[in-house]
């Protein structure tokens, strides 16, 4: 299954988040091996919609607020570097919307 291209990416999620270093589950200096930073975060939303949307999501888990789906991909950052990731989205129940939930390195 494909999740839509218009899903929700909160743009405090990538900002706050993903790319604010952080003393436990850090996932900045990951992002930062592809170029990616605070300086560039709309990048990333661009290829996470452009590069990881377009593949197929798997269904992780139902739940009271919604189906979780999982997509595997291969994302090439602003500096051409290569990262295996693993992004979680979620279609919640009552909205029918579909959300970016995280990201992390996909272990190969």
């Amino acid at each position: 299954m494909r999740l839509p291209e218009d899903a929700t990416i909160a743009a405090a999620k990538l900002r706050d988040y993903l790319l604010t270093p952080k003393a436990r589950n850090d996932k900045s200096k990951w992002l930062d091996q592809a170029g990616y930073s605070l300086d560039n975060w709309q990048q990333l939303e661009t290829d996470l919609r452009q590069q990881v949307l377009t593949q197929e999501a798997q269904l992780n888990e139902s739940n009271r607020y919604g189906d979780v789906y999982r997509i595997e991909a291969r994302m090439s950052g602003p500096n051409s570097q290569q990262l295996a990731v693993v992004t979680i989205w979620m279609i919640e129940k009552e909205s029918g919307e579909t959300k970016f939930i995280t990201m992390y390195p996909l272990k190969e």
